[in-house]
């Protein structure tokens, strides 16, 4: 049995007992040790620096095979002086060893899925614009592709995020089309004269007419399904790789092509549009049924309403199988087909809502939460299943980690798993092998295993390492721990705040402040990796102390902590911050109340505005991203939900609350000298709130910067653009905290 004593996953006792100091990632500490054995001296450490965040390897999911004895993952390359990204597939032995390139190819290759019977593997791959389903026979023997790899889709709107049936005959993929169009030529004649046309206005006539950092150009993503064995094409065949001649999996001549079937026909987006995580669809154990989530309300920009529906692989009408007012997302079935599970969220218009796991019997329809009394909010799961029964594995953020619990189905309260930041979520059944990915503030994602088969059980269960992608250059940088403090903020309120000392700490030395400022406002810091506002690389550059707080409205201490921000933007949390520096500075002697800065981006650049007109107590400020006018923030936004809610409506009636809390009407107050940073390309915080703020600066004579990104979005993603920010910034720090 996968279970075989009351234990169960963990000693949850011991678990809830658990302190919150944090410490730095185990493997790392455990990796170093070892490999100083033998060694007549350390190596030599240096402080962490961009070009060395540049150089570590982006490990993305794992994808164990059918038999057990593989994973494949993808894992994407930073080349900082060509400014580019390229991620390749890797495979490495389940039981953990060292990994190897797959295909040595110089294409973007990326979301690599086996074949029901593990003899053959899909991807989607670059070696075409716009990117294609590609296939490979593979050998479980020597963990190898075998044969030449051949192009398996040839759609003008481009392939991805294909899956497999169970059964092993057909293959899903997710495609861009317009509505208007019956066939392929007509998609790709559309946008060969969009792209050819001297004329770039565009023209409106409902929302979402932009989303995140594009516009739409009212295109929807539909699902569609192949026969696995063919190819799919629009007239003509797909051109055979570079020195390659096409040959199907099994190496013969290829099939006969055939046009793919859209699934999903109609004016929505399916899956709808998503930041990463979890498939938004999927496909039965029989092979007969795909699920997928859809938001087929009018107005979508409103709506977070998305559903689950579940349609014939055949093709036919769909059936909406959910019921929630809010997001009903991530359908995935238990391997006996029995049941449905998936993440809901019971409030419509809240983005931040508890995510709860549901579960439905697929013959009697009936629906159950089974995290009703679980208040912790879900994030990837996947199913298992043993001797007895079954239930689900998942992840959920709690005081700053994402640990995993196991829920079985015949109980109320899942027990817990030990500290850490778990993602990605995969059961090999065949094993017994719970595979995840897992980060810390110390170092990025590898792929990591439990072994969970009745021999291995005991009190506690410790992850294994799998993948070793980063351990070498790791080794030579100096990273420091993540420290745990707590405090008394609004309300009385527990608040947890996180802290990184620079290295080479001398606790008889003063030290620079780095204050910084989630975004969200529903987001969290914690044990976790970022390359967007990296704490490690914050407190070496320059050696400054790095804090963190989890003010109100954070997310893993609890739905009603969540919810307190909204209608407070700049109450509970704004207490709670200040709170938390004072803490600071009677707390740590070591910390110098005279040099510190406060940075952050998104409703974190809002904070960092609020703290410009309501405090002097900074040297300097960073504001990226931020909102500065919420009533005009409203109009140039696109997801309107969000402003909705956490504003109680549009500014036409709650124009009291927008000014409340609108950091521009307090402009009067503004005299910390201030940079501000805003991507062109961001719509979920038009550029105009970024101009707006450092217009309003310059004419009260406070000094400021604008570090302004024409093709950027809501992030700086792309690696020079990314390495300007962080020298934009830090250099701006310390021209007011040095």
């Amino acid at each position: 049995m996968l279970f075989p004593n009351s234990q169960r996953f963990l000693d949850s006792d011991r678990n809830d007992k658990m302190k919150l100091q944090m410490k730095t990632f185990a493997a790392i500490t455990f990796l170093l040790a070892s490999s100083l054995l033998g060694q007549s001296q350390p190596p030599q450490k240096h402080p962490f620096t961009f070009e060395d965040m540049m150089a570590l390897k982006r490990v993305g999911a794992p994808v164990p095979s059918p038999d057990g004895k593989w994973v494949v993952f993808d894992c994407q390359d930073v080349d900082l002086a060509a400014n580019t990204k390229v991620s390749h597939l890797w495979v490495v032995p389940a039981s953990g060893g060292e990994s190897r390139r797959l295909n040595p190819t110089p294409n973007h290759e990326e979301r690599p899925r086996f074949s029901p019977d593990g003899k053959r593997l899909i991807w989607t791959s670059k070696a075409t614009d716009p990117t294609q389903i590609w296939m490979c026979d593979f050998d479980s023997n020597g963990g190898s592709l075998v044969g030449k790899p051949h192009q398996v889709t040839n759609i003008s709107t481009g392939a991805d995020g294909a899956i497999w049936s169970p059964d092993g005959k057909n293959i899903v993929f997710v495609s861009a089309v317009y509505l208007d169009c019956k066939d392929d030529g007509c998609n790709k004649q559309r946008d060969e004269d969009l792209k050819k046309s001297k004329v770039k206005a565009k023209i409106f006539s409902r929302l979402f007419y932009r989303h995140w950092n594009a516009f739409t150009e009212f295109k929807r993503s539909h699902l569609f399904v192949i026969p696995a064995g063919a190819t799919v094409e629009a007239g003509v065949s797909p051109a055979p790789s570079p020195g390659s001649q096409p040959a199907s999996a099994s190496g013969g001549p290829l099939q006969k092509s055939t046009m793919a079937r859209d699934l999903t026909p109609g004016d929505h987006d399916v899956p709808p549009f998503s930041l990463g995580g979890q498939d938004m669809y999927t496909i039965s154990p029989d092979g007969q049924e795909v699920a997928y989530t859809s938001n087929v309300d009018e107005v979508e920009a409103t709506s977070t309403n998305n559903e689950i529906f579940v349609v014939p692989i055949s093709g036919g009408a769909p059936k909406k199988i959910s019921t929630s007012p809010g997001s009903d997302t991530t359908p995935l079935y238990s391997p006996d087909g029995k049941y449905i599970a998936w993440r809901s969220q019971a409030r419509a218009g809240f983005e931040a809502d508890k995510w709860r796991l549901l579960v439905q019997d697929r013959q009697s329809g009936k629906t159950r939460d089974l995290t009703q009394k679980f208040d912790r909010s879900v994030g990837s799961f996947t199913w298992f299943s043993d001797a007895s029964n079954g239930g689900l594995f998942f992840a959920a953020e709690d005081n700053g980690e994402s640990p995993i619990y196991a829920l079985f189905l015949d109980r109320e309260q899942p027990t817990r798993g030990p500290p850490l930041h778990a993602d990605d979520l995969v059961w090999q059944e065949k094993t017994s092998t719970l595979f995840i990915t897992r980060m810390s503030i110390a170092a990025p994602n590898e792929v990591w295993r439990f072994d969970l088969s009745g021999e291995t059980l005991g009190g506690t269960i410790e992850p294994k390492p799998v993948t070793h992608m980063n351990d070498a250059l790791l080794l030579q940088i100096d990273m420091q721990p993540l420290e745990s403090f707590t405090f008394k903020g609004a309300n009385n309120d527990e608040v947890q705040g996180f802290m990184v000392k620079p290295p080479g700490f001398d606790p008889n030395n003063k030290y620079p402040l780095k204050f910084l400022l989630h975004g969200g406002p529903q987001g969290a810091w914690g044990n976790s990796w970022t390359y967007r506002w990296n704490a490690e690389l914050f407190a070496a550059t320059g050696n400054y102390v790095v804090v963190m707080i989890n003010f109100h409205g954070s997310t893993g201490y609890g739905q009603k902590f969540t919810d307190s921000i909204s209608g407070d933007w700049g109450g509970k949390p704004y207490v709670d911050l200040m709170k938390g520096l004072d803490y600071l500075e009677k707390t740590y002697p070591f910390i110098d109340r005279n040099r510190e800065a406060a940075l952050g981006a998104s409703y974190g650049g809002y904070m960092a505005n609020w703290l410009l007109g309501h405090t002097n107590r900074f040297k300097c400020i960073v504001s990226h991203d931020g909102t500065f006018n919420a009533e005009s923030a409203y109009g140039t936004t696109e997801e309107l939900w969000f402003m909705n809610w956490e504003f109680g409506g549009p500014p036409w009636k709650k124009r009291d609350v927008y000014r409340k809390w609108s950091p521009h009407e307090y402009a009067q107050n503004f005299k910390t000298p201030t940079l501000v940073v805003h991507g062109q390309n961001d719509y979920r915080l038009d550029v105009s709130q970024g101009f707006d703020l450092f217009t309003t600066l310059q004419v009260l004579k406070v000094p400021s910067k604008m570090l302004y990104f024409p093709d950027e979005g809501h992030w700086v993603l792309k690696p020079q653009n990314s390495q300007l920010w962080y020298k934009t910034v830090n250099d701006w720090v310390d021209q007011w905290c040095k």
